[in-house]
């Protein structure tokens, strides 16, 4: 995410997001994710926000590397669950199969529509054959800024569906449902969990 106007919403209200996405335990799609990782596997939280996440990754015995764009995130993260996060847009995403497993949990709705395939094909070349990728992402269409003038992407099930089987990911596990956002707004949003398999 590279939208500045996005990551001034997040730096200044970066305490009230994190109170607000925190949780104790991992929730049925973390933890689901964290099943299917190998032992000890190695795994990026690609947009990590306050860390809480990447925290639980870590405590569930994986090795976790966490990316944000936010500095304020990043400095939550570590403030927060001792989690060392590098501050980096997805587009600097350059790591070649290292990756057991990537969490983006609605962070690439921040991605413009026209940036998405080089983001997935990014994801792709990071993870190890067989990798697993998680992805949350509003359901809606077109593009555009919330209340608190966050840019968001839109997409429908079918058409996330087909940009992940376009970019070499094979969808596992599909669920919607409807969230608060920081914003006040009750939003649509589906989560996708693929195998990559073009290997």
């Amino acid at each position: 995410m590279t939208d500045h106007l996005t990551i001034a919403v997040y730096s200044n209200q970066a305490e009230t997001y994190a109170d607000m996405v925190s949780k104790g335990e991992p929730d049925a799609d973390l933890q689901s994710f964290i099943d299917a990782i190998p032992a000890n596997g190695r795994v990026l939280d690609l947009g990590c926000g306050p860390g809480n996440s990447a925290a639980m990754m870590r405590d569930a015995g994986l090795q976790v590397d966490a990316t944000d764009a936010c500095p304020q995130m990043i400095e939550l993260a570590e403030k927060r669950h001792g989690i060392i996060a590098r501050l980096e847009s997805f587009a600097q995403l350059d790591s070649i199969a290292c990756y057991d497993g990537i969490w983006a949990n609605f962070s690439l709705l921040h991605a413009k529509r026209d940036d998405m395939p080089e983001h997935l094909s990014q994801i792709h070349r990071a993870l190890h054959p067989h990798g697993y990728f998680h992805i949350g992402m509003k359901l809606g269409t077109g593009a555009k800024r919330d209340r608190l003038n966050r840019f968001y992407t839109y997409y429908s099930e079918a058409e996330l569906t087909d940009l992940l089987e376009q970019h070499g990911f094979s969808p596992l596990y599909k669920r919607q449902g409807e969230g608060k956002a920081l914003s006040g707004e009750i939003a649509p949003f589906i989560i996708i969990q693929s195998r990559k398999t073009d290997d």
